[in-house]
């Protein structure tokens, strides 16, 4: 599995959107644990200091299939549902706010010793495009921060 095994809806492709950003890492963890811990949403902020106030829909802690959550990052509150849910494998979410639009995938591929976690995303809208140039690379260096997060809670 690659980045390329995201399926991307066709308006959030790679090629069609203004904002794109990929970030991988290799993790010393099977990929049960740590997906246990990327759906925990309600705990993200605890090792993402990027994140803060989530609230899945119904209650709860965790992401599922369908699920919906609002939660705030890089300043923006954002509206967002999952729309791809592969236990151990993959998860994907849209989210929305004004002025932007993102799609945010997750892989996670076993590899020797643990396994690889890739996150892309790619976004639309004038805030999407505003940031990117007014801080170029922010993305890129949070979405890092938020596999070394997942490495640290994980043991990996």
């Amino acid at each position: 599995m690659t980045a390329s095994a995201i399926r991307w809806p066709d308006r959030f492709a790679p090629g069609r959107a203004p904002v794109h950003v990929v970030n991988s890492l290799e993790i010393a963890a099977p990929p049960e644990a740590v997906w246990k811990v990327l759906i925990r949403a309600a705990d993200w902020s605890g090792f993402y200091a990027n994140a803060s106030k989530v609230v899945v829909e119904g209650g709860g802690a965790d992401l599922h299939a369908g699920a919906r959550f609002t939660w705030r990052t890089f300043g923006v509150g954002l509206k967002t549902e999952v729309k791809e849910f592969e236990p151990f494998e993959r998860i994907a979410w849209l989210a929305v706010a004004p002025g932007i639009e993102a799609y945010h995938a997750w892989l996670i591929e076993p590899s020797p010793g643990g396994c690889r976690v890739i996150t892309e995303e790619t976004q639309h809208g004038f805030a999407a495009r505003a940031g990117r140039l007014i801080f170029p690379g922010r993305m890129e260096h949070w979405h890092q921060r938020w596999l070394e997060g997942l490495a640290r809670v994980t043991g990996g």
